[in-house]
This record gives structure tokens, sequence and C-alpha cells, in this order.
């Protein structure tokens, strides 16, 4: 039972880490703002940093199986 909690929450992670990376990506590349309002390059490698740090939960809990 906690196997399938586990596969479910890493499949969650992976999704969101996965969209906002490619997200952020798309942004930069058409030199776009990530975030209005803020400093593009903090706001770039902030979405980053969150983005890897959710792939990365995502793995771990794939570890966790």
């Amino acid at each position: 039972m906690e196997s399938g909690s586990a596969i479910f929450a890493g499949v969650v992670f992976a999704l969101f880490g996965g969209g906002l990376l490619g997200w952020t990506v798309v942004r930069v590349r058409n030199r776009e703002p990530v975030a209005h309002g803020v400093s593009p390059v903090a706001s770039a490698t902030l979405a980053s940093l969150a983005a890897v740090i959710t792939l990365a939960a995502g793995t771990w809990c794939f570890t966790r199986v």
C-alpha cells in the first residue's frame, strides 16, 4: 500500500518539475519574463532551482518503492 503512495507522489513531483523546467526554458529562450516584476535572472534561477529540487524529490520517491 505504501509503494502505491510513493509511486503517485513520484509521478506528481516528476510531472510538476519537468513541466516547470520546460516552461522556464521556453520563457528564457524567447526572452520573455519568467515572473513579472522580478529580475529576469533571479526569476529564471529560482524557477530552475525549484524544478530541479522537485525532480530530485520525485526521484527520491521512486527509490522508496
